[in-house]
Order: structure tokens, then sequence, then C-alpha cells
């Protein structure tokens, strides 16, 4: 067994994915994570884990069974409306369904819950790496620590320290961003939100636009509003005063179903701004000795259902290389390169796909052939 110890920024799923599996074959990791706790902030909304690739990283971590005992049933049901509140395709979860929801944050807790107590450093901010030769690589934190590693993963997300090591490539925004906001306990306190969204998620598409919701658990609705406009558009909204950014985003689908437009405006958070943000479809470094990508650090891409199962099956992937060449870390890596580079390539191509199926000019109807299998 190796005796490389395993230095992985970044606590989301694909980092900690890779320190579970890691640890099932009895191989030490630490993951460096600058938020200052697990509960520092909320973790986002719903994930559909997939069959192919987020829950064999689950099997492989030896967590599925836990993974189930999260999963929110009915919540691959369908809604998608025309902007009058006409249902143009409604479709139940009947259980058969390959992409069973849980809420990002408990999926994350399951994953904490399974490591070693310290595997996890809270509050280690990476301000930079560098390359040391022979494969070692120096970590710099934020209060002025260092330390050394001779195989380091960047699981750092969309504006990774780590990749600079590896590429000189940058996420370039992709002309469109998300507003989000929330009911709470809809069925009580807003039961004709409630009926509208339905029992999992709903959409109601124009071209370059959108408004969606999803069911998530006690009743709770996440809405989210899709706008494509550059980033100055953005910057001229001021989201520290709620009403009047709520406002002035509701007056860019004045004619829509009021339906549709108060899952918005009727809103209890405020209302936050996702700038969104992506690598090119083919992004891929040369092997450089000792490090390595996973998850929107390797190959962040447009929001397709794919990035966080991805992630997971990153981490478990290379985590089995590992496990499978534990005294030939670059034979390690270079496998686990060589067949993450065109899955990852495939996904984002098949990501802008969907993106043109969601907010294209023949949205909705290209989006409802995807599901009825007319396309």
């Amino acid at each position: 067994m190796t005796t490389t110890h395993v230095t992985i920024i970044g606590a989301g799923l694909g980092g900690l994915t890779l320190a579970r599996v890691l640890h099932v074959h009895g191989i030490p990791a630490t993951v460096y994570e600058a938020e200052p706790s697990a509960t520092a902030r909320a973790q986002g909304g719903m994930l559909d884990i997939h069959e192919h690739d987020g829950q064999r990283a689950l099997k492989a971590a030896g967590l599925y069974d836990e993974f189930r005992g999260l999963v929110l049933e009915g919540r691959e049901a369908t809604r998608i409306l025309e902007r009058d509140g006409t249902v143009l395709f409604e479709q139940d979860d009947d259980g058969t369904g390959g992409r069973p929801e849980v809420q990002r944050g408990a999926l994350r807790q399951l994953l904490l819950d399974s490591l070693p107590a310290g595997t996890v450093r809270w509050g280690q901010k990476v301000s930079g790496t560098r390359t040391l030769g022979d494969g070692r690589h120096e970590v710099t934190f934020a209060d002025g620590t260092t330390l050394t590693t001779g195989l380091l993963v960047g699981a750092d997300g969309a504006w990774s320290r780590v990749r600079p090591l590896l590429s000189d490539a940058t996420p370039e925004y992709v002309g469109m961003s998300f507003i989000e906001t929330y009911l709470i306990d809809s069925d009580t306190r807003h039961p004709a939100h409630a009926k509208t969204v339905g029992g999992g998620a709903l959409y109601a598409l124009a071209p370059g636009m959108g408004l969606g919701a999803h069911r998530e658990s006690g009743g709770t609705l996440h809405t989210y509003v899709m706008l494509t406009r550059p980033q100055e558009w953005f910057a001229g909204i001021d989201f520290t005063d709620p009403a009047t950014a709520i406002a002035r985003i509701a007056q860019e689908f004045d004619g829509w179903a009021p339906e549709l437009t108060t899952l918005l405006t009727d809103g209890e958070t405020a209302p936050v701004l996702r700038v969104l943000h992506a690598l090119p479809v083919d992004h891929r470094w040369n092997r450089v000795p000792g490090v390595t990508l996973i998850g929107d650090a390797a190959h962040l891409a447009l929001p397709n259902g794919e990035g966080a199962n991805l992630a997971m099956h990153d981490g478990a992937e290379l985590a089995r290389a590992i496990a499978t060449h534990p005294d030939d870390i670059e034979t390690a890596l270079t496998e686990y390169e060589e067949a993450m580079f065109p899955r990852s390539a495939t996904a984002a191509a098949d990501g802008n796909q969907l993106h043109e199926l969601l907010y294209g000019d023949d949205t909705p109807h290209g989006l409802i052939n995807l599901f009825t299998g007319a396309a």
C-alpha cells in the first residue's frame, strides 16, 4: 500500500468522495476547505444522482444504502408550462426513474460523517500553489502557513487555486445568469404556488430565458430565474436591496402568468445571483507529476445535471486508480486523466445541447420532445 498522503483542496462532493473512497482502501488523505465549518453556508438545492456515475461513486464509497435513505420520493416529477400558464407536459414520478433526488447538503453531510475525525481541516483558504520539482508541490494558505505534498488534488471548483499548476485556462462567462429565491412551507403557507410547481420540477421557458422551480424537503419551493444578459446588466442591479432587485428582474417577465411570476415576487429569501461560467469543452492538460484536478476544477461546464455526479465519479475513479497503482502514482494519475478527459468533454457537449433545448429558439418544444422520446 502506498505511503503517499493525498492532499485534497476543497470539501465539496468531489473532494469528499475522493477522501472517502481512499479511506475505504486504507489510503490516508487530508481535505483543506476554505469555509470555516460544515454549516457555514447553505449547500444549494436538489441533486438528481445518476446510475452511471453518481450512484456508482456512492457504491465505491460504501454509502449507497445510506444514500437511498436520503432520497426524497416523488421529486422526479416534471411539469412544463407555457408562459401563459398552460400545462404543456406533465410526468409523475412512479418510482422507476434512474435519477433519484436528494438535498445537496444532506449528501455532503453523509460524506463528511463517513470520514475519520480530523480528515477535513476547516478555515484553510488557499491563496496560491507552486511546483517544487520531483512531483512535490507547495500550498500556501491565506494565513501565511504552507504545506508540501507529494500528491495534490484540486477539488476546489470553478476558481481553483490548483488549476494553474496544470493549465492556463480560466472560466469564461456563458452569457446567462440565474437568480434564486425560496418559498418556505409552501403546502401550508403558499398552497397556490405548491400546486403550480407540483411534486417535483417546474419549467416555464422562452428563448434566452426561463423560470423554474423545484420542490425540496419540507415543502420548500426553490425558484430559479434564468436570463441571457451581459454581466454588466446584472451588475447594474443592486442585490443588496432585495425588493428592488426582484422587481427589476420581474420586469423581464412582463406578460407571463401571475402563477409563474409570483414564484419570484413572493419569494421569502433575498435573491441570490449565480453568474454562470464554463471552461472550454475539451479542456485538458499535459501530465504534471504529483498533481491533478477533479470536478469543476477540471471541467466546469454549463449546468446540465451532471456537475455533482461527474465530480463524485471523478473522485471515486481517482481513488480507484491510486489504490490500483499504490506504488506508481504517476501511472495512477495518467490512467485517471486519460479516462476523465473524454468523459468530461462528452458531458460538457451534451450540456451545451441541453442548454439549447432549454433556452434556444425552439424551446420548450425541444425539451418536451426529449422527455417524450420524440426528439
